[in-house]
């Protein structure tokens, strides 16, 4: 069959080029067997790694002998400001945002050319390069922050003047952050720091990136959510700050080098993103660029 020219595939145009039923497709994308991507809540897969993928469950005596390409795919934790920055560059880059543990388990199996996180080490008083020291040691890959945010408690007005600290989270509904999420990860952090029980709050409704937290706090599906100064201000909530956290990406080196990663880098450096960076309450992105880690 022909396989239109578009980058993008859809489900049923994956099982007509495997022969497969679209059952056996989405079976496929439960089991994290096949890349793809979700768009507004339909599945796409890209062309690209759709193609490397076949390549790389080819059997044969010359299978494997060729590294096969990664997807032009950006994984891992959501924010606000590398989402807008990905459409202004037009780098072609696809997103696959499902936090950051989700988005560096992808990255290992090559899943993708980079994921973003933010993973805090209470031990080291850090972010992400004690994880990434620990998971990619020795491979081809380099730390590159993106920017510095501002993190505390999103929260009603008529809450705020109650909250200073964590602890004061107890009895208000708090929005539930996907497991494996930075700010899930850290709010544990918090939680076990001053020895609050997780069962003294109640969690309700669960958001998937910044901005469906804030959200949900908006909706009145939640009193209070673990977010950004500047979802914030977006909404006109009160914000709580609580501290400052450094959001990188990790990138395949050689990917680096590639057009896409390229574009992007190149957009992040321009004036105009500045512009946007500065304008958005609580953020820094001053230092884009610096290399924080080199495997």
């Amino acid at each position: 069959m022909t396989i239109p020219s578009e980058t993008f595939l859809t489900t049923r145009e994956v099982a007509a080029l495997l022969r497969i039923k679209e059952r056996k497709v989405y079976d496929l994308v439960a089991k994290r067997q096949i890349p793809c991507t979700r768009a507004t809540g339909k599945l796409l897969f890209s062309k690209t790694a759709i193609d490397a993928w076949l390549t790389s469950t080819r059997s044969g005596p010359e299978a494997g002998s060729i590294e096969s390409p990664l997807p032009n795919v950006i994984l891992g934790s959501h924010d606000p400001l590398l989402d807008w920055a990905l459409q202004e560059s037009r780098c072609g880059l696809a997103t696959q945002f499902g936090g950051s543990s989700d988005g560096l388990d992808r990255f290992a199996e090559r899943g993708g050319v980079a994921s973003s996180l933010h993973l805090y080490d209470p031990k080291a008083d850090s972010w992400n390069i004690s994880e990434v020291q620990h998971r990619f040691k020795d491979q081809p890959v380099a730390l590159v922050e993106f920017c510095w945010r501002e993190r505390g408690v999103i929260v009603k007005p008529e809450f705020q003047t109650q909250i200073r600290s964590p602890a004061d989270l107890k009895g208000l509904r708090l929005v539930q952050r996907q497991p494996g999420t930075g700010s899930e990860i850290l709010l544990g952090c918090l939680f076990a720091r001053d020895q609050i029980d997780m069962g003294s709050v109640s969690f309700t409704a669960q958001a998937h990136t910044e901005t469906e937290a804030a959200s949900a706090v908006l909706e009145d599906l939640a009193d209070a959510a673990l977010g950004l100064r500047a979802m914030a201000e977006r909404f006109r909530l009160a914000f709580v700050p609580l501290m400052r956290e450094r959001f990188d990406l990790i990138v395949n080196r050689k990917s680096w080098f590639d057009e896409p990663l390229q574009l992007l880098a190149e957009f992040c450096r321009s004036q105009e993103f500045k512009s946007k960076a500065r304008s958005m309450p609580g953020y820094d992105a001053s230092r884009f660029g610096r290399v924080h880690f080199n495997g």
